[in-house]
């Protein structure tokens, strides 16, 4: 790829597999779109009812847990990370540092798609520790929100 190759503004799964080291049942997001080089990026995570954590949380009345909302937000961080600075193989580990001012304001659902607004509140190129502010919304209603800091281990295998 030439230095002058513009760079994508949407990666699709086959891009995110090869960005992200994770898989199913882990792989919480399903494309990223609209990235702004490191400034900012739309992640979609369509739920669906197949998902192994609603077999328990909670059975009759399938909640997707939070915590995993603010993975999703976390993997789509790194999805931009990774497509804005070329970073691909699977050898890209992002390690949680901090998780502040992490609200849920409403239930995530089977059937429901989860768009998460993902941007940079501090991080450069060739930076290891970036920090990053994400909305996640369904049907324009706010689900959750959260900053979160993470290191970059680009030399992962």
């Amino acid at each position: 790829m030439s230095s002058d190759a513009p760079t994508p503004t949407v990666a699709d799964i086959q891009a995110i597999q090869h960005i992200l080291p994770h898989r199913y049942p882990f792989l919480l997001v399903d494309r990223v779109e609209d990235i702004d080089g490191t400034a900012s990026a739309v992640g979609i995570k369509n739920v669906t009812m197949n998902e192994p954590h609603f077999q328990g949380h909670f059975p009759g009345a399938p909640i997707m847990p939070g915590v995993t909302i603010v993975e999703a937000m976390a993997q789509t961080a790194g999805v931009m990370i990774g497509t804005s600075l070329g970073l691909g193989g699977g050898n890209l580990l992002i390690y949680f540092m901090a998780i502040d001012a992490c609200k849920f304001r409403r239930k995530v659902i089977p059937g429901d798609q989860l768009r998460m607004e993902i941007t940079t509140v501090r991080g450069r190129a060739g930076g290891k520790v970036w920090r990053f502010r994400g909305v996640a919304t369904v049907g324009g209603e706010l689900a959750a929100e959260a900053e979160f800091t993470a290191m970059l281990d680009a030399s992962a295998k």
